[in-house]
């Protein structure tokens, strides 16, 4: 999807709220000042993990918080232990981890914990307007999302037996899956009609033994199945 530029026609003024964690303070006031244009409300910026828990303290009404992965002072897990604890603290708060490349168990981690309200991409993705505010809208209002390498990783290294009984669209269409596409988004993508879509999805329902419980809640156990199973090391 080619990025575009958003227009004041484009705004929705009635956007979600958010706090942006960040410790490159060029790409921390890009996102604040991009958001802010589209119609977000940016209750915070901050630039380490501290501030940002601070932060949520502070707002813990916020809708959802954008969150680097790796930040002060040692760069390496700080921002997705953040996000746990405000997940853990705050379920109510949307998060959305950015990550400069693709470290698969991260995903894993932080959904394993519920995987509504979350949503991990690479900061390339920001560079593409359109698509980086229609995943923190969808996260915010209660969906998930993966970035397609995070996806694409973790299928070429799953484990689980179940997954292997699922045909090569049937993989696709859960691969697609897991970027928080609908059915009608998923049929776009792979060139198939939402009959065949809803074909599939019952067909990986059944085979991973997935119950009858609500229909998005066994999309959610789907995605978990094969991330979990991916990130093992």
């Amino acid at each position: 999807m080619e990025g575009v530029t958003v227009t004041s026609a484009d705004v929705d003024r009635n956007g979600p709220s958010v706090i942006i964690a960040e410790d490159s303070v060029l790409l921390r006031s890009g996102m604040v000042r991009l958001l802010e244009d589209a119609g977000v409300e940016v209750l915070a910026s901050v630039g380490d993990a501290e501030a940002l828990l601070r932060a949520v303290a502070e707002h813990p009404h916020v809708d959802l918080c954008l969150v680097d992965i790796r930040m002060p002072p040692t760069y390496s897990e700080e921002g997705i232990k953040a996000a746990v604890r405000i997940r853990e603290t705050h379920p109510d708060v949307a998060v959305l981890l950015l990550s400069q490349h693709v470290v698969s168990r991260y995903a894993a981690e932080l959904l394993g914990g519920g995987a509504f309200k979350v949503g991990y991409l690479l900061k390339d993705r920001v560079a593409d307007i359109e698509e980086f505010l229609d995943v923190l809208r969808r996260v915010a209002g209660g969906g998930a999302a993966i970035d397609p390498e995070v996806v694409t990783q973790l299928l070429s290294r799953r484990r689980d037996q179940a997954l292997e009984r699922l045909t090569p669209r049937e993989t696709e269409v859960l691969e697609v899956m897991a970027e928080g596409l609908n059915n009608a988004g998923i049929a776009d993508r792979l060139t198939i009609t939402e009959r065949a879509v809803e074909k599939h999805i019952r067909s990986i329902f059944l085979k991973l033994d997935l119950g009858q419980d609500d229909h998005d809640h066994r999309r959610v156990q789907a995605v978990l199945r094969y991330l979990r199973g991916s990130a093992e090391d």
